[in-house]
């Protein structure tokens, strides 16, 4: 054959195989732009493809239903538990530092400073994320939590609830991750059964940032991982936590704008007068009658909080005790609802019933046999009351002209039938003397310095000697007590008020 025929045909197929790859190398490029995922939208947390992660999971932690603003508490408190302590969130809200009279749980400082006390190292909390990188800076955010989850420590972040507009900060407890299905493991304290939730990672990387600017967003994360031995244990007794919670549902319960309210600890002052008036109330009544009455008589609080109401006039009284407690008051000074756990008063008419009440307040977890003569008797003492030598001390009050009449006319029954009177005899049977005698007699242990020695005695005896009437006559060492009547009313005559 002649040799132009085969250059010719080399050259035909040289030109073919470069068609064809240029048509395979343009069907592979049409082929990629048809699969190739869309970059990140502007201002958007997702990420573009990335490396893939190994599932983990943290197992065997409690989930704990969360009390009301307390999600971080709640979250703390369920990764103790796994840990073996007995602590509950109440226990985590105490160890922040935070005023329970701001009525609300903790923020991320908060949280962080509680979290530090109890022994954990949470690490860098506020991370900044630069809008414009938000992909790549979320990832990386996103690996160092997973890197920790592969060590076995669990992370409480701070992100949106969810991604409708204006929603609230939330705290969650991320546990693991799913790596078939791209997921997020956490703990949902806010809701029923919460355990082990799962989110898509993608929507929990949109709600994680806090979107505080438009420039940079805040991303939060707080380590779990103990930096020693955790001993944590849930405190007895009442605790600011238990304040916080109360003074949150308290804001649901005031009657109106015009109601202000003071935490003066066992005690939470509720009143319709100025913030200011009620704040001095509060400081100089309430917590000074406190102070005074634990120092010398108590050692121990209510059992329960406590709310003392002082409405400013006698219209503002009987109108809201009305509407608050379901009664009309049957005095015109203030009372005790036993119901309510609350001290109604009409403060117009002075702090006088307002200490008489939280002498029984106290009496109650101090000497729960008292009979109603001393009880009634301490609690009258202090209705006039001021400071001598650093003790509280009972002045003479309008009792005391009453007491005197009785006394002319022969009417004030024996030590021995006072200090026997059932409770139903001393309220309903009363003679018109019982509130005054046992006053008055309290007046005189008080002038002679036997007051406090009668009752610390009294309470240590009163399961041999219920009535204290032997008690009574062994601190005025008397066995004649006919004759210390004499004594006592000769006294009394002499007293004046004003």
């Amino acid at each position: 054959m002649p040799r132009p025929k085969l250059l010719l045909l080399a050259g035909i197929v040289f030109v073919g195989l470069i068609a064809v790859a240029c048509l395979t190398r343009e069907r592979a490029l049409l082929a990629d732009t048809k699969t190739k995922a869309p970059p990140a939208p502007s201002g958007s947390a997702r990420p573009t493809k990335g490396p893939r992660y190994p599932s983990v999971l943290i197992e065997g932690v409690p989930c704990l239903r969360q009390k009301p603003d307390f999600c971080g508490e709640a979250c703390a408190a369920m990764y103790l538990r796994r840990l073996g302590q007995d602590a509950d969130q109440d226990y985590v809200f105490d160890r922040s530092g935070l005023d329970p009279s701001k009525a609300r749980g903790c923020y991320t400082k908060e949280l962080a400073e509680a979290l530090k006390n109890i022994g954990f190292r949470t690490g860098d909390v506020w991370h900044k994320i630069a809008v414009a990188q938000a992909p790549r800076q979320m990832e990386r955010q996103w690996a160092a939590l997973h890197a920790d989850l592969l060590r076995e420590i669990p992370s409480i972040v701070c992100m949106r609830y969810d991604a409708r507009p204006g929603a609230s900060e939330h705290f969650r407890l991320v546990l693991g991750y799913d790596a078939p299905t791209d997921e997020v493991i956490y703990h949902e304290p806010a809701e029923p059964n919460g355990a082990y939730r799962r989110m898509p990672r993608g929507r929990f990387l949109e709600l994680w940032p806090l979107k505080y600017a438009n420039d940079t967003w805040t991303v939060i994360r707080l380590r779990l991982e103990p930096a020693c031995s955790i001993v944590a244990k849930s405190s007895a007794g009442l605790t600011g936590a238990d304040y916080a919670q109360h003074l949150m549902k308290l804001a649901e319960r005031l009657p109106g704008k015009e109601f202000h309210v003071v935490l003066a600890s066992p005690f939470v002052v509720i009143g319709d007068e100025s913030a200011e008036t009620l704040r001095r109330r509060a400081k100089r009544t309430v917590q000074w009658a406190t102070d005074m009455l634990k120092q010398d008589y108590f050692k121990k609080d209510p059992a329960e909080i406590l709310e003392i109401w002082l409405f400013k006039d006698k219209a503002s009284y009987e109108r809201h005790a009305a509407a608050l407690f379901r009664a009309k008051p049957g005095t015109p000074f203030g009372y005790f609802s036993h119901t309510d756990r609350a001290l109604v008063m009409n403060i117009a008419t002075g702090g006088g019933t307002l200490v008489h009440e939280m002498v029984h307040a106290f009496m109650e977890p101090n000497f729960p046999t008292c009979p109603a003569w001393f009880n009634e008797g301490l609690a009258s003492l202090y209705e006039q009351c001021g400071a001598e030598d650093g003790h509280i001390h009972g002045y003479t009050n309008w009792r005391l002209a009453g007491l005197q009449k009785a006394i002319r006319g022969g009417r004030v029954p024996s030590f021995k039938t006072l200090c026997s009177t059932s409770t139903h005899e001393f309220y309903e049977e009363d003679p018109g003397t019982n509130y005054a005698q046992a006053r008055y007699l309290c007046y005189w242990l008080q002038q002679h310095g036997l007051l406090r020695t009668y009752f610390h005695r009294f309470r240590a005896a009163a399961a041999d000697d219920p009535t204290g009437y032997q008690t009574l006559m062994a601190v005025l060492d008397r066995k004649d007590m006919e004759a210390f009547k004499r004594q006592w009313e000769a006294y009394v005559l002499k007293l004046s008020f004003p």
